[in-house]
């Protein structure tokens, strides 16, 4: 029986000494899945994509990406959430279910400040708001003017109640006195077929989609919701510029783990991903799209967070109960 009991001991010993060696992660031949919480071909899986090619060769294991697109973009935090924290699950999410959803919605599926490990930025990309050809407007002003003369006409897109494409339109209607109908969508393409066809009409659409929807035809960009122009988009002017109040918070997209990653794994894969994202190939990837590739710290990814969570906060409590 002491035999036993010693070689109990040992054991265990040797599990935690095993668990805790950094040298196990990556873990050879085990997939790094990277979850994205949208559908396949829009600029947030673009990016995903790019940043695995990339990234299976510098850890020197498979890594694959896999999309969950659906529940305002929940549904994939929710996911990695409860996965091991192994760092073998990512998860590459705009800012929205962290920083949006919280104050929209009481019972999600995951605690945004909790449930995660903070591992990197990955990219910076403004909402654009864009037009179909058939509203007849080169501005703010323009659009403003032409809604007010066609109440309950105009539809608006978002990818899901509660994101910041959602957010800013009820924002913008409330300070114009607009009256527009919301319609949610899961994923880039389907909005792209629904704008470039006319039924709807408006959108903020993230920087990289609004290039594509202008690219394709029939669509134009009216001003940049963010503090400052997006030197991607020199030509296209904030909407701040414009006379618009609080349509001004940069967008970002990052790199996430659950919580309880071990520090050396975090550190790791935080490295790799510095590496990755400074690549001069992977920089010109993600500007065909508008974004600027970029890294951070995990700590400094966590300040932003923290920052961008309570500008969100300030625009849903000026939207006031019951929005959106």
């Amino acid at each position: 029986m002491k035999f036993i009991a010693l070689a109990a001991v040992a054991v265990s010993l040797a599990c935690r000494a095993f668990a805790a060696d950094p040298a196990e992660f990556p873990r050879a031949g085990k997939p790094i899945r990277i979850v994205v919480g949208l559908a396949a071909g829009g600029p947030t899986d673009t990016q995903a994509r790019v940043v695995a090619l990339h990234l299976q060769k510098e850890l020197g294991v498979p890594v694959v990406v896999e999309n969950r697109p659906g529940a305002s973009m929940m549904m994939a935090p929710a996911e990695v959430a409860r996965a091991v924290p192994d760092g073998h699950t990512v998860l590459y999410s705009p800012s929205g279910p962290f920083t949006q959803s919280p104050h929209t919605n009481e019972k999600l599926a995951y605690d945004p400040s909790k449930d995660f490990t903070p591992i990197s930025l990955g990219s910076l990309g403004p909402l654009v708001l864009v037009v179909h050809e058939s509203v007849p407007a080169k501005n703010l002003k323009e659009l403003v003017a032409y809604a007010r003369a066609h109440p309950g006409k105009l539809n608006y897109a978002s990818f899901g109640a509660g994101t910041s494409s959602h957010l800013f339109g009820q924002l913008m209607a409330k300070q114009y006195g607009l009256d527009m109908v919301h319609v949610p969508y899961k994923g880039a393409a389907d909005v792209q077929k629904d704008l470039l066809t006319g039924r709807i009409q408006i959108m903020f659409a993230a920087a990289g989609g609004a290039v594509q929807f202008v690219h394709s035809g029939g669509v134009r960009m009216l001003g940049v919701a963010a503090p400052q122009r997006s030197g991607l988009l020199p030509n296209v002017p904030t909407l701040a510029e414009q006379g618009a109040k609080g349509l001004d918070i940069d967008g970002w997209v990052g790199f996430f783990g659950p919580a309880g990653m071990p520090p050396a794994a975090t550190s790791r894969l935080n490295a790799a991903l510095v590496k990755v994202l400074a690549l001069p190939t992977v920089k010109q990837e993600f500007a065909k799209s508008a974004y600027e590739a970029a890294s951070s710290s995990p700590e400094e990814f966590a300040a932003m967070v923290r920052t961008s969570y309570d500008q969100w906060g300030k625009v849903v409590r000026t939207l006031g109960p019951g929005n959106p």
